[in-house]
């Protein structure tokens, strides 16, 4: 008799831990960590103002917890974070530079770019 095939377990939530600024799994171990900043942005007029962006510094997943998609997860969530809160994306952390953005390149519309037209 064939055994009855176990539901595959649910993904971990993802957290935003404000206080630690950082987005985390539920049991803390995986997380991605980001630092809130003031830029000046060039513009075409003289006018400086300054933008706060989001640098995502480190992006970090247990050896035990690799494989499973969580560092995608992560980058998702604070991006989508960044997006919801009108905030631009400095992607400080080489998985998200070299790895997340060229897998999403739909996400490269919130990184900051130095040339921001005063559009913003």
């Amino acid at each position: 008799m064939a055994k009855a095939a176990e539901p595959a377990a649910s993904p971990p939530k993802i957290i935003w831990n404000e206080r630690e600024s950082k987005f985390e799994t539920e049991d803390k171990r995986a997380y991605l960590q980001y630092y809130l900043r003031d830029v000046t942005p060039t513009v075409e007029e003289d006018e400086k103002r300054k933008i706060t962006v989001m640098d995502m510094v480190h992006t970090f997943v247990p050896g035990s917890k690799r494989g499973l998609g969580l560092a995608n997860r992560l980058c998702a969530a604070a991006f989508d974070h960044a997006r919801r809160n009108s905030l631009f994306v400095v992607p400080t952390c080489s998985y998200i530079s070299d790895t997340f953005l060229p897998r999403n390149p739909s996400w490269m519309s919130v990184v900051y770019s130095e040339d921001l037209k005063s559009s913003m």
